[in-house]
């Protein structure tokens, strides 16, 4: 692998990662969302990465190959009086975990910063080959 390579491998990685930054950050802001007038509450969102080729040294970079709504039921609450309820007096709110969605936050966040960091370090040790040869 060429040193070139490895800002296609980690920007693929950057892209990615702000991706599902964007994901964590929908889910955050629906975490206490009710139900619609549909009478479905917002889903969590998560993302699927795959490995992708990158460049012509058959690197392998990484790209989000689907963003998949999460099966787990909306959590129930009995309020009567709020005009969202269901004929039992249910309503239902998202079935976002506000603690999983922070560590996946924290973990995105690392390995975006991490990423970066490769490319930071590529482009000081590129230099430092260019300045080698003068």
């Amino acid at each position: 692998m060429s040193m070139f390579s490895i800002f296609n491998v980690s920007s693929s990685a950057v892209s990615a990662q702000a991706q599902r930054l964007n994901v964590v950050a929908s889910n955050l802001a629906n975490v206490d969302a009710v139900a619609g007038p549909d009478g479905k509450a917002y889903k969590a969102r998560q993302v699927v990465f795959q490995t992708q080729a990158v460049g012509n040294d058959r690197a392998a970079g990484v790209k989000v190959s689907a963003i998949q709504e999460s099966d787990t039921p909306g959590r129930r609450v009995h309020e009567p009086s709020n005009p969202l309820a269901d004929a039992e007096g249910y309503v239902t709110h998202s079935n976002v975990n506000a603690v999983e969605e922070m560590v996946n936050m924290i973990s995105a966040s690392r390995s975006y910063q991490n990423n970066v960091e490769v490319m930071n370090t590529a482009k000081s040790l590129l230099l430092k080959t260019l300045q080698m040869g003068q």
